[in-house]
């Protein structure tokens, strides 16, 4: 692969439903409301929801990842509904290791979305790029063991769950430590369990 820094990325992959673009200076205000609103569902999973956030904090967040999608060291992408351009969630490509390359995918979804098969559509759709358009020789999925609807999503997918990584992490207040499921998916696994 040339340089990562080089490499073209589209405006927006798009689904059936949805289309997920790169995260743009300016998204920080609907990403706050969708945070504040799901906040105390996704404060036992991930450590950016346990404290409150202000405008400006999610701005700055937006804009450091933007640098880092710009340079193509990791790509935050905010997910949106077709039909009315409503902000449902956020997902990405993380943890690249170009000289694989392989790529994890990570997600959250706006508490009033979930329940919809809204997140599955959504990686369905980034797994499909990944492998298609990054030519990416492995994806990741990682989660917590306790999190079952975030779990729900690989398996669904056909990702093979590889292993229980045992006291991985630590759950909300970072006191209880915590296990994390890891999950992947190959081209060639891909193709054959591909799922519609």
């Amino acid at each position: 692969m040339s340089k990562p820094i080089l490499m073209s990325f589209p405006d927006k992959i798009e689904t059936e439903r949805l289309y997920i673009r790169p995260c743009l200076p300016g998204d920080g205000e609907v990403v706050h409301r969708a945070i504040v609103k799901s906040q105390a569902n996704m404060r036992r999973w991930l450590p950016f929801a346990e404290n409150d956030q202000t405008v400006e904090k999610v701005e700055a967040g937006v804009r450091e990842s933007y640098a880092k999608f710009i340079k193509r060291e990791d790509f935050r992408l905010h997910i949106y509904r077709k039909e009315d351009h409503e902000f449902i969630g956020s997902t990405g490509l993380h943890r690249i290791v170009w000289d694989v390359p392989k790529v994890e995918i990570g997600y959250w979804i706006h508490r009033d979305h979930s329940g919809n098969g809204y997140m599955t559509e959504a990686v369905k759709g980034l797994t499909t790029f990944a492998i298609e358009e990054l030519k990416v020789n492995r994806v990741e999925i990682r989660c917590d063991e306790l999190n079952l609807a975030s779990r729900k999503i690989p398996e669904k997918l056909g990702f093979v769950l590889e292993g229980i990584l045992r006291n991985d992490d630590r759950g909300e207040g970072r006191k209880e430590l915590r296990n994390t499921c890891v999950y992947s998916v190959l081209p060639s696994d891909w193709t054959s369990s591909f799922i519609d």
